[in-house]
């Protein structure tokens, strides 16, 4: 059997391995295969025609039809309708959360046991204060309101706003959760991507450790410790982030600035079948 051959398999079978996780989520929430097949089909071609041009000509329909396997006809229909809404900007998601890690770690809103504190809405050390500091010209209101919505914040009884979350996570918007599908998992698949192409000689860190027969019952100890623990290192990577975060407009022929980030999961399910080994260290990058 020929390298590219084995390769075409591991792909093939590595697809089906995404898609399983994928396609649970989307029955769940009642899309069709048709409806998936039509983005499916739209992305294929988007992504044809502003990745993989021929250097120095134009993207051509043709071109597109060659590499997707569709025909012209029906890439001139996709490329003639009107693309789905864009998402919403990041902009928001980054001011909130960087007021949420704030909120944890300046010392101005933290109470005597290093907690965040329950702020008022004006004043000195007051949320419109935390905001001005860590969410630049963004109206405070705006911001409490999207921290309200998504439930990373509630209203006391006594007006005061107190933290629900550490971080900005979606707990009620399933709009906002399936977002994340879309950024998150784009960036990992983006990482793997770069490291089969480009792993040896700039390598992105993407590793895991995993154990396959870990009884149930330490599973809750598990899940508070690799939270803590994760959540630690995640702010300690936001602290040199901000601290480096220039804002340089990328204006120039030559990028300037970078979005970057550092993502981290945690994963288990249920031990059906008898797994070769029991434990593994996995990934790439250095």
């Amino acid at each position: 059997m020929s390298t590219l051959v084995r390769a075409q398999q591991v792909l093939e079978t590595a697809v089906a391995t995404l898609l399983r996780p994928l396609f649970r989520l989307l029955l769940g929430q009642s899309m069709s295969f048709i409806a998936f097949e039509e983005i499916a089909k739209r992305v294929f071609v988007e992504v044809a025609m502003k990745d993989f041009n021929i250097e120095g000509k134009a993207p051509s329909m043709s071109r597109a039809a060659i590499l997707s396997g569709l025909t012209r006809k029906e890439v001139a229909r996709l490329l003639a309708e009107p693309a789905p809404g864009e998402a919403e900007p990041s902009e928001r998601y980054n001011r909130a959360a960087r007021v949420l890690t704030g909120w944890q770690r300046d010392g101005d809103f933290l109470d005597n046991d290093g907690s965040p504190r329950s702020l008022r809405d004006e004043g000195p050390r007051s949320f419109a204060e935390l905001v001005r500091r860590y969410s630049g010209d963004m109206p405070a209101r705006a911001v409490l309101d999207e921290l309200l919505r998504v439930g990373s914040v509630r209203r006391l009884e006594d007006g005061r706003i107190q933290p629900v979350a550490r971080a900005y996570v979606p707990t009620t918007s399933v709009a906002d959760k399936l977002a994340i599908l879309g950024t998150d998992v784009a960036d990992l698949i983006a990482t793997i991507e770069h490291n089969i192409e480009r792993g040896g000689a700039e390598p992105r860190f993407q590793r895991k450790v995993m154990y396959h027969r870990i009884a149930v019952s330490h599973l809750p100890a598990l899940r508070r410790l690799s939270a803590a623990q994760s959540q630690a290192l995640l702010e300690r990577l936001d602290r040199w982030l901000q601290e480096h975060d220039t804002g340089v407009p990328d204006d120039g022929p030559e990028p300037r600035a970078a979005r970057v980030g550092v993502g981290i999961y945690y994963f288990e399910e249920p031990l059906r079948d008898s797994p070769e080994s029991d434990s593994a260290f996995m990934g790439e990058g250095r």
